[in-house]
């Protein structure tokens, strides 16, 4: 069997749905048939149990402590995809170093899945961008807001330097005008870093999305022929093709 596929997303900044997206993700990537694993790395403020409804007995701290195996810490939600929790204030997990997060990765590495989606905490901390250089793939989430973009290519820049040559790309949400988000992106990347930057997608702005949130459901369950589904879609596709014919 192969390992899975581990792909980091991550922000520069908070309140930029980053967290929704990884779970729309992995309800795609699963309703396509892949066997998906979401794992909340935010190791600080962990709330993708939250975001989803559940309340596990296990998370991501019992594991790394070694209080109990990856595999019980798993939750398998109905909608077809397994999910690590986080833990909420834990100090110890924020401040992961480098050999703890190559003890999680070798972790994660080892599930018997195809994909697992790391749901990175927003910012550019040691422990974030320890975890995003050792992916398969990052994906930056961004907004068309200034500060947004402006935080993005902070994190770009910086895996840059973390993981010379390492897998790096854009995914626009609340999307209006995203060829507008990458061109600055990329125009930066190219003069400041020497190379661009690959537009993975967008998600268009949805009002049923934070719907979607208060009612503790994911996306494509509550709301499957959204345009924000639509585009959700789309990606895993557009992930499913890179894979296989890398």
């Amino acid at each position: 069997m192969s390992m899975p596929r581990l792909i980091a997303i991550a922000s520069g900044k908070g309140g930029v749905g980053k967290t929704c997206l990884a779970i729309g993700l992995a309800q795609a990537l699963a309703e396509a048939g892949g066997r998906v694993a979401l794992v909340d790395g935010d190791l600080g403020l962990a709330n993708v149990d939250v975001q989803l409804g559940l309340d596990p007995r296990h998370d991501l701290g019992d594991v790394l402590t070694g209080r109990c195996a990856m595999a019980a810490a798993l939750l398998h939600h109905p909608s077809g995809f397994a999910v690590l929790p986080g833990r909420s204030g834990s100090t110890a997990l924020a401040t992961l170093d480098r050999a703890g997060a190559a003890e999680l990765v070798a972790l994660l590495r080892g599930l018997p899945m195809d994909w697992v989606l790391l749901d990175l905490g927003a910012g550019i901390g040691a422990a974030q961008r320890g975890l995003a250089a050792m992916a398969d793939e990052l994906v930056v989430v961004a907004t068309e807001e200034p500060t947004s973009i402006t935080d993005a290519y902070a994190v770009l820049k910086l895996h840059r330097r973390d993981a010379p040559g390492g897998q790096a790309g854009l995914l626009v949400n609340m999307a209006a005008q995203p060829a507008r988000v990458h061109a600055a992106l990329d125009a930066a990347c190219r003069g400041f870093l020497g190379q661009g930057l690959t537009l993975l997608g967008a998600v268009r702005r949805d009002p049923r999305m934070p719907a979607a949130i208060r009612a503790q459901a994911p996306l494509l369950t509550r709301h499957p022929n959204t345009p924000a589904a639509e585009d959700l879609r789309r990606l895993a596709a557009q992930l499913q093709q890179a894979r296989q014919a890398a």
